[in-house]
């Protein structure tokens, strides 16, 4: 169907990074495009999400060493109190910035117009059709050859007694704030909840967080056991195995009663109180039934390996699939609508080595299988951890908290998996991402090539250590 028939090629709803690259790739095949933002263009990942809370979380990071630069023989620094309100603006300003940069601007350069509205599917199965309305009332009518749900997804909060009469923080509204809170009690141990715990707590605030069962419990044990330990060196306090059962505000805050694993009730108090317990598709209201698109237990757009739904002129990408909630993800999404939309590709989703960093400091981050999920996949495992005292960078920076944990089939020797916790360990995981794409052994990962005084040398030291003793080496003999 071309666009003189429909009006345009492509219709888009959202604005986020899998919204934006589906147009980017539509405009440079020729098509036209049309996309439709209810709130603010850019989607979670620069206004809400991923730019300020790494920017905030920088910004925490040289408190903190300023704070801890005695462990450097011959320095002495020292922080003052924080001036949230400047610190709020600059952050407000960098992604003011890079929207304009990166998001309003490019869609002017490539040539697409972003309608302000809320967008609802009309019409039928055979003849789908976007009804948008302005938010001064005002209706327009929307046809495309094709359309591209890229909603993304929101905050989440489970049933508590009293949480709605309450209120909470989520992570966006938590960096909206107008004064440092003294206190901030964290419902949510995944990467939002420890991220934003260990931000608050290195700028001032008192930290506890309330966990369902251990901290990153996607991850390996190891790393969940090593980072509590630097949490409670940073004094923030992590309750395990703990549900949080009612929650009250008061004259001094939140009164939170919690239950522990064992039977224990808590009683917690905080100035505030920031749910982090994860995100759900944004789904509702956009009139799919009318147009034959079907969705799963929690909202999410039903999509096959094309990412196309049951409707074949309606896609989906990013967040509102289901799939994993990173923006490379979404990027990815979009890129591969375009190409199976316009040009017939028939590329399919490839979810295989993909990494996950949690950007606390030491920082999180893994590729491929746990030891528990290569188990349960029928392989005999073989696996090294190896504690970052072994790590000659982590010596010299003086701060070997973390390890690495390599995973391989015992059989074939085949890397199956690893896992990072350290400095930079988003950085570090990228080479086990290329390891892990070419089948290499643990064996060819250790006679690699890898520079000297690097964390990512740790990869190669972890995966010597399965042919020998590596706290008998010398600091730079590989």
């Amino acid at each position: 169907m071309s666009a003189a028939d429909n009006g345009y090629d492509l219709a888009v709803i959202g604005s986020g990074g899998g919204a934006f690259a589906a147009a980017i790739a539509a405009r440079r095949k020729g098509r036209s495009v049309v996309m439709v933002e209810r709130a603010t263009t850019g989607g979670t990942c620069v206004n809400t999400g991923c730019v300020p809370s790494k920017a905030l979380l920088a910004a925490a990071e040289a408190r903190r060493g300023a704070l801890e630069g005695r462990r450097f023989p011959g320095i002495r620094t020292e922080a003052g109190p924080v001036d949230f309100d400047a610190l709020i603006d600059g952050k407000s300003t960098l992604v003011q910035r890079l929207r304009a940069e990166k998001y309003t601007g490019l869609a002017a350069e490539y040539g697409w117009h972003i309608l302000t509205g809320t967008a609802r599917f009309t019409g039928s199965p055979d003849a789908p059709a976007l009804e948008v309305v302005a938010r001064g009332g005002e209706s327009r009518r929307i046809e495309a050859a094709h359309y591209l749900i890229a909603t993304g997804s929101a905050p989440w909060a489970p049933p508590v007694e009293g949480l709605r009469e309450a209120g909470w923080l989520t992570s966006t509204t938590a960096m909206d704030l107008d004064a440092l809170p003294e206190s901030l009690l964290v419902l949510g141990a995944g990467y939002v909840g420890l991220e934003q715990a260990q931000l608050f707590a290195r700028l001032g605030s008192k930290v506890t967080v309330v966990a369902r069962s251990r901290p990153t419990s996607r991850e390996e044990p190891e790393i969940s056991a090593a980072l509590e330990d630097v949490f409670a060196d940073e004094g923030i306090t992590v309750h395990t195995h703990t549900r949080l059962t009612a929650v009250r505000r008061d004259a001094d805050g939140i009164a939170a009663t919690a239950r522990t694993g064992d039977g224990r009730e808590l009683h917690l108090r905080a100035t505030e109180l920031l749910v982090a317990t994860g995100r759900r598709p944004v789904t509702d209201g956009l009139g799919l039934d009318a147009v034959g698109v079907a969705t799963g237990e929690r909202g999410e757009v039903a999509v096959d390996r094309q990412l196309r739904t049951a409707n074949p002129r309606i896609w989906a990408a990013g967040d509102v699939t289901g799939h994993p909630q990173f923006v490379y993800v979404a990027s990815a999404h979009g890129a591969l609508v375009a190409d199976n939309a316009f040009d017939g590709a028939g590329r399919t989703v490839d979810h295989h080595h993909l990494p996950r960093v949690t950007f606390t400091t030491p920082a999180i981050a893994s590729v491929g299988l746990t030891e528990a999920q290569a188990s349960a996949q029928g392989h005999t495992c073989d696996c090294r951890v190896l504690p970052l005292e072994y790590v000659p960078r982590a010596l010299v920076n003086r701060d070997t908290r973390g390890l690495i944990k390599l995973v391989a089939d015992a059989a074939t020797g085949r890397l199956l998996g690893a896992h990072v916790l350290a400095e930079g360990a988003g950085d570090v995981i990228a080479a086990a991402v290329y390891a892990l794409a070419n089948d290499m052994t643990v064996r060819q990962l250790a006679d690699l090539w890898c520079p000297y005084l690097t964390m990512a040398e740790g990869l190669k030291l972890a995966a010597q250590a399965y042919t020998r003793d590596v706290t008998k080496l010398s600091c730079c003999a590989g």
